[in-house]
């Protein structure tokens, strides 16, 4: 578990105001047991306003009957003044419904008397473990609107690091680049940055997303045509590499390359000219490289589907962009910057995340990476309807496996047994379909005919399988 003390050698400080003494000694002693707290108790109403109005607290454990000054009026009292604070009702069963008002003023929880030692550390933990969330969270989001990254890529974890190092070391240069890294790792943020960073930054960069085109379009697009040289060319068309001159030009997904056309692109980045399809004529181009891919060029060499010359022809600068599975300390930040550009785009009521949601999405495994991050923001921002975006929102797969309520419900028959069974059986046989199904749109970048084929399942199936958990592919991309 975290440790959630603002500083290393202090103890949480914790305010005891009950008029019964018995009941601040109990408090003291149970919770002193634990090294992290520091407890001081007042029997006076009057002291215990002035004490818990001093700020000085992280905790305040507050009876709701007492003479003079009652704990509604403490509670009123505080959070008008603006203490931070947290608040635990003292309660005894008949005050239940009042100390449920109390919450719907500012407390964050109760404890009823009479309490076990048990009782009373759990609650304190709870509440300080999620007050120190939702510092941390008002702290990172503070952070944020301070820095808002390298180049626009927020991480601060060494992988990440790592990465902007490289980029600040090639980006002055015409060096090549290769960027690798898994789908929705961010590819083109990075050869945006390295673009920005170079003293081609005042020229074009051109991005072409080399998986959307068709192979027989693919050395038109790249080189451009002349009028008539194949049927549907009326008229002269310039290629990317040609529109890119003098700037720098972005080839997304190389691997998707035809080995014809590879043979060619060689040539090209050999000589520094191009010559349009249906040409007699070569121009000379002057461009920066950026080349990307989610597939392992190396296995696709040795596989002959991918040229050797090339590969290390575009493998002058390496870099490789980590999973975000590989870098869990840059999700707080990634999360809270998407949700405040969310915010604003679409005017959602949420303003933060429940605490919980992000210990949620630190837990998940990210199989889309910082995409996948992104676009669950954007809808967890659509569809808060309060203040706050409850952990209920977030997608069946981010939620603990429900096997231990289920075992708490044993049956008592054998039959029923075997259907229970069954039922978890079939319950954890849907998730795994549909997190394939997830994963492999991801895989093709949300393309379904591409997806079906790389699983080995007909389109139509596929489409199927999509529509029974309402999966799409839009929203995923």
């Amino acid at each position: 578990m975290k440790n959630y003390q603002n500083n290393h050698s202090a103890k949480f400080r914790i305010l005891v105001i009950d008029d019964e003494p018995i009941v601040g000694l109990s408090c003291e002693r149970i919770l002193s047991r634990e090294n992290k707290y520091e407890v001081k108790f007042e029997t006076d109403s009057k002291i215990g306003l002035e004490e818990a109005l001093s700020g000085n607290y992280d905790l305040i454990l507050l009876d709701i009957v007492m003479p003079e000054i009652d704990g509604m009026e403490i509670l009123a009292r505080v959070k008008e003044a603006g203490i931070s604070s947290e608040i635990v009702i003292i309660t005894g069963f008949a005050d239940l419904q009042t100390a449920i008002e109390a919450m719907k003023l500012g407390a964050s929880d109760f404890v009823s008397k009479p309490f076990t030692p048990n009782e009373l550390t759990i609650i304190v933990e709870k509440v300080i473990e999620h007050s120190a969330l939702l510092k941390e969270n008002i702290a990172l989001r503070e952070e944020l609107n301070i820095h808002q990254g390298f180049e626009g890529i927020i991480g601060k974890s060494p992988e990440m690091e790592k990465v902007f190092s490289l980029i600040k070391r090639v980006a002055p240069t015409d060096g090549m680049v290769l960027i690798t890294g898994e789908t929705g790792t961010g590819k083109e943020m990075i050869a945006r940055a390295i673009y920005r960073l170079s003293v081609r930054k005042d020229k074009p960069f051109i991005a072409c997303d080399c998986g959307a085109l068709a192979p027989t379009l693919m050395e038109s697009e790249l080189f451009g045509h002349v009028k008539g040289s194949f049927t549907g060319a009326i008229t002269t068309k310039k290629g990317l590499f040609e529109i890119a001159d003098k700037g720098t030009l972005f080839l997304d997904e190389v691997a998707n390359i035809s080995l014809e056309t590879q043979s060619k692109l060689l040539r090209v980045l050999e000589t520094n000219e191009i010559k349009k399809v249906g040409d007699t004529f070569e121009k000379k181009i002057d461009i920066r490289l950026i080349a990307a891919t989610n597939k392992k060029l190396e296995k696709m060499v040795k596989d002959g589907t991918f040229r050797e010359d090339l590969y290390y022809r575009l493998q002058v600068f390496p870099i490789f962009i980590p999973p975000l599975r590989e870098r869990k300390v840059d999700i707080p930040g990634l999360a809270f910057t998407f949700f405040e550009r969310f915010k604003k785009k679409n005017k959602t009521k949420a303003q933060n995340f429940a605490p919980e949601i992000i210990k949620l999405m630190e837990e998940y495994n990210w199989p889309g990476n910082v995409r996948e991050l992104k676009h669950l923001v954007e809808r967890l921002a659509i569809l808060s309807d309060s203040d706050t975006i409850s952990p209920a929102l977030l997608p069946q797969e981010f939620k603990k496996p429900q096997l231990l309520e289920d075992i708490l419900k044993l049956p008592q028959k054998w039959d029923e047994f075997k259907e229970l069974k069954s039922q978890i059986k079939e319950n954890a046989v849907k998730e795994i379909e549909k997190r394939f199904l997830i994963e492999a749109l991801q895989r093709s970048n949300g393309n379904v005919s591409k997806a079906a084929e790389s699983v080995g399942l007909q389109r139509t199936n596929f489409h199927l399988l999509l529509k029974k958990y309402g999966i799409s592919a839009k929203g995923l991309f």
